[in-house]
């Protein structure tokens, strides 16, 4: 695709680079920062040399356009020169980090206003020569500029506000001018630091992260991804520092600045793009590169990183997989050059900021010596995910968060086929079956579960958009559109995107869009569907659930009905469908598949479903359809003695166990585990053990949890002993990537259910590395377990000698593994200490903070500890990790998820009441769910728990 059309080549007013702000202005400005926040209601007003907080009061209740979180469609921005200078070493006076700057918005004026809204968050901005905190000139010729009136900020909705004398006309260009000050706050969002220790040296980089809603905390801008322009970006840092952003470096000067020499790296324009992609990044970090087919990839981390070659696994796959989506899309990189970074501290896993892709380290860099093959498949799947977005997201973007379900789901569905193209021997495809479908079953499930795409005046708010970033967007999202892509057939699938790719290249679309461009499609290369893409897949997007389909093969009658974790729970969300879906389904009849049928109602017959004789129905083929299935007994029994006896299809019955569900008898559903003792495949067990997982958490605090781990043991000791022998008694890595997973399997399953082999086993290794630290004898596969059952089977000199080396590791990964095994401790002692240091981020970086307390309440014995430390510090964790996290609805969920009895419930419904003044940020909705999935949980044991009790006593015995 040529750049025709998106470059602006008339001269604009280039900024001057010198930053001319007197450094005393700028320790004042900062003071402000703080008082924006303390009184979020009391409006600053920004026009007295940024440092004052004069209350602006504003009549309430107002309807003014800055009360407003949307823009107006009034201004549309066309490119922006932004010069800024992070500061890397602590301000003297203050004592905090910051960053100053200027900023020139051109501007086109689409419908006369006489007001500027323009997106600022904890900036302070400079009184300028005219009085004001901006400028406003006439962009060109035309007619002059009105004056400004008047300027203060918005705290609630996020805004500088510009009132003007007189109207600015249609269709004219405008610059609007602006110096600043924000703090390099090490919260995680918008420009931040992030500090680490190399070779003794404490060393600080400047980073970004704008997605969502942060672009607005590094310099005034259209913050909405609608909002496309192209960006200018010039960067001043010390000697001895690099400069990255999304565009390729295309000058540097070295002036002198406030006394100091310093460089000003200047960037070539990027692309026409909206604000949450860009990125600008200072450090000293080193990097490694190669260029491929004319592209420069670099892999930048930490220059001990980068030294003990831990980028060069990244900078092997991604040259092949940006080849693999250039022919998945039928369209070529649209970037000179693709720079991806490791940080050590950042929020989500990865950001795809188009150009300069931002990671965790443990997302990025890879170690033979530290790292598993589930490290290295972890690495693979989240590169292949950033870079499907440079295409889908980046090129063309939705044009409101509403729709961020097709743009994450997209690449967490894509994503499994570019790892697997790079890695074609590991067989990714199949496991989005257990990643995705299987874990968002069961929160899609709930009666608070919710649509994939939400309606646009429900999004409004930063933290209602933070909200969606959830497992529905993401797994739902890739688990439907995996479906679409079955049924209209991988080809043609790939057709419609590459013509809705090109049609919209550098705009903006809403997901129907896509539909358009499928339907071309199916209707050009002739797929035959029961209706349009439209009509089918809008009952997957716009109702939340999913069906069960059961299927009577007496009759060959089959029925669909809205799947629901409790059957009796009351759906307050009405659907205009009525939760009725349009089903494809791929089966099978004893051992051979069948042409696909499609379930167009709740219910109809398909004669050739009817079976007699020893004949069996196996439908949902490949789990490539999100729904569930159920049978009759009959076929049930059959499809169990399939099980039982043929190897040749046990593999493709992975989803047979419905566990939870009042469908099928939970005994019926446990009769498909017993033919796991014969099993030493990874797919049948994984899906088994997570399917378990839940009988764990409900029974292992009652007289369940004894007969359920004797069951347990009896069947892993075949498997335990199979991958003994294959390794030659553990000396050696079983071939397959798929075995090595199923080795960890059996370890962690033996060693969990008290086998003595396997508990002295690891204690063995980990003593042996206790006693020579340097030389770590355990196989990096198998790390996580065995640290975990070793530090459970110890006492606090086990802990002590884990968080030494945690403290010490110099991989992510390594740490990673550390920090997660702490939590596996049985001494309620140490498990306390460890909740108190996530609230030190010297001892636990923010960014781990709040996976390491669902750790702790992952553990039966730190359940009850982390769930007292949650309610009793929620308002400060809140405050100190609540405001852009993802992570909220992670924590609220792994605390809870054990809950199962009438007093947790009342506990869960007092936290809720007492907290609603905090608040729960990206974590409201998952409260609901964890007050809802309680309830499901205490009337299923009710129902349950004899009966299991029976089933694992009998089933137990030698």
């Amino acid at each position: 695709m040529g750049e025709k059309g998106f470059y602006i080549s008339k001269p604009v007013g280039v900024v001057a680079i010198i930053l001319g702000v007197g450094a005393l202005a700028t320790i004042i400005a900062l003071s402000v920062v703080y008082d924006q926040e303390k009184s979020k209601n009391n409006e600053v007003s920004p026009t007295n040399g940024g440092t004052t907080s004069n209350p602006i009061t504003t009549p309430t209740p107002s309807n003014e356009p800055w009360d407003k979180y949307r823009l107006p469609t009034s201004l549309v921005p066309d490119q922006y020169h932004v010069t800024l200078w992070p500061r890397l070493t602590r301000n003297e006076t203050t004592g905090l980090y910051i960053f100053t700057g200027k900023s020139t918005v051109e501007f086109v004026c689409a419908e006369e206003t006489d007001l500027i809204l323009i997106h600022s968050n904890k900036l302070n901005y400079t009184t300028l020569e005219n009085g004001h905190s901006a400028r406003l000139t006439s962009a060109g010729g035309g007619v002059a500029a009105p004056s400004i009136k008047h300027s203060w900020l918005k705290i609630e909705t996020q805004y500088l506000v510009i009132q003007l004398d007189g109207k600015l006309v249609k269709d004219q260009r405008y610059h609007l001018y602006t110096e600043f000050t924000g703090e390099l706050a090490d919260d995680l969002g918008g420009f931040y630091r992030s500090e680490y220790t190399e070779n003794g040296v404490d060393k600080v980089v400047a980073t970004t992260q704008m997605q969502p809603t942060d672009a607005r905390k590094a310099f005034p801008c259209f913050d909405e991804p609608a909002m496309k322009a192209v960006f200018y970006i010039t960067l001043i840092h010390q000697h001895g520092t690099i400069a990255l952003s999304n565009g390729m470096e295309n000058s540097k000067s070295f002036p002198i600045m406030e006394g100091q020499n310093v460089l000003v790296t200047a960037f070539a324009p990027t692309k026409k793009m909206s604000t949450y992609l860009l990125a600008f990044i200072v450090s000293d970090f080193g990097f490694v590169s190669e260029i491929t087919e004319g592209l420069l990839i670099r892999i930048y981390a930490r220059k001990n990183a980068i030294a003990a070659n831990q980028g060069e696994y990244a900078l092997n796959v991604t040259g092949p997989i940006l080849k693999f989506f250039e022919d998945y899309y039928n369209a070529s990189y649209p970037l000179p050059k693709s720079d991806q970074i490791a940080l050590p501290d950042f929020n989500a896993g990865a950001m795809e900021n188009w150009g300069l892709i931002t990671y965790r380290e443990t997302a990025l860099l890879y170690d033979t010596e530290f790292s598993s093959n589930s490290n290295k498949e972890r690495i693979a799947s989240i590169i292949s995910h950033e870079l499907a977005h440079m295409w889908f997201g980046n090129l063309v973007t939705l044009r409101w968060w509403n729709d961020l379900w097709l743009n994450e789901g997209f690449a967490s569905y894509v994503e499994y086929l570019g790892a697997d193209y790079a890695e074609p021997s590991w067989n990714v495809k199949d496991l989005i079956v257990l990643s995705d479908v299987h874990r968002v079953f069961a929160v899609d499930a709930l009666a608070s579960s919710h649509p994939l795409s939400s309606n646009v005046d429900d999004i409004q708010k930063p933290a209602q958009i933070s909200e969606l970033f959830d497992a529905i967007s993401y797994s739902k999202g890739a688990s439907v559109l995996r479906m679409l892509s079955d049924f209209l057939t991988e080809d043609v699938f790939k057709k419609g995107l590459s013509t809705y790719l090109n049609k919209f290249a550098y705009g903006n679309t809403v997901y129907t869009d896509l539909w358009d461009h499928l339907q071309e499609a199916a209707v050009a290369n002739s797929v035959a569907l029961p209706g349009t893409v439209h009509t089918i897949m809008n009952r997957w997007v716009l109702q939340m659930g999913f069906p069960v389909v059961t299927i009577d093969t007496t009759t060959g009658a089959i029925h669909q009905k809205h799947f629901l974790l409790d059957p009796e729970s009351n759906v307050t969300v009405p659907s205009e469908f009525n939760y009725e879906w349009i089903v494809p389904i791929r089966w099978m009849k004893t051992g051979n598949p069948q042409a696909q049928k499609w379930l167009v109602k709740k219910t109809d017959t398909f004669v050739d479903m009817k079976t007699s004789g020893a004949d069996w129905v196996l439908a949902n083929l490949n789990v490539s359809g999100y729904y569930r299935v159920n049978y009759d007994q009959g076929n049930w029994d059959k499809l169990l003695d399939v099980l039982n006896n043929s190897h040749q299809v046990r593999h493709k019955l992975c989803d047979m166990i419905i566990i939870r569900t009042k469908i099928i008898k939970t005994v019926l559903a446990l009769d498909t585990t017993k033919y796991l003792s014969k099993d030493m495949e990874y797919m049948p067990w994984e899906s088994a053990l997570d399917n378990l997982d839940y009988f764990s958490l409900m029974f292992d605090r009652s007289e369940v949890y004894g007969p359920m781990q004797a069951y347990l043991k009896k069947q892993v000791t075949p498997v335990f002993n199979y991958y003994k022998e294959i390794t030659g008694n553990w000396t050696k890595v079983p071939d397959g990537h798929m075995e090595q997973y199923n080795q960890v399997n059996a370890i962690s399953l033996a060693c969990r259910t008290g086998m003595e082999e396997c508990q002295t086993l690891i204690k063995t290794w980990f003593s042996a590395w206790m006693s020579n630290p340097e030389t770590n004898p355990i196989h990096p596969n198998l790390r996580s377990t065995v640290y975990c059952n070793a530090i459970a089977a110890g006492g606090d000199k086990e802990w002590d000698f884990a968080w030494k080396q945690f403290k010490n590791a110099a991989i992510a990964i390594e740490a990673d593994k550390l920090r997660s095994a702490l939590a596996c401790t049985k001494q309620p002692w140490l498990l306390n200490r460890y909740l108190e240091y996530t609230l030190d981020p010297n001892m636990i970086r923010k960014q781990d903070a709040t996976s390491t307390i669902v750790y702790i309440a992952q553990n039966v014995v730190g359940q009850s500890l982390a769930w007292d430390f949650v309610r009793a510090r929620w308002s400060y964790i809140f405050t100190q990790y609540g405001g852009g996290s993802f992570s909220f609805s992670n924590l609220v969920n792994g605390v809870t998820e054990r809950f199962s009895t009438e007093f947790e419930l009342q506990q869960l419904k007092q936290f809720k009441a007492d907290n609603a003044e905090v608040g729960f940020g990206s974590g409201t909705l998952a409260v609901e769910q964890s007050i809802e999935r309680t309830i499901a949980n205490i009337k299923w044991i009710s129902e349950n728990e004899k009966e299991i009790l029976d089933w694992f006593t009998a089933e137990a015995k030698p």
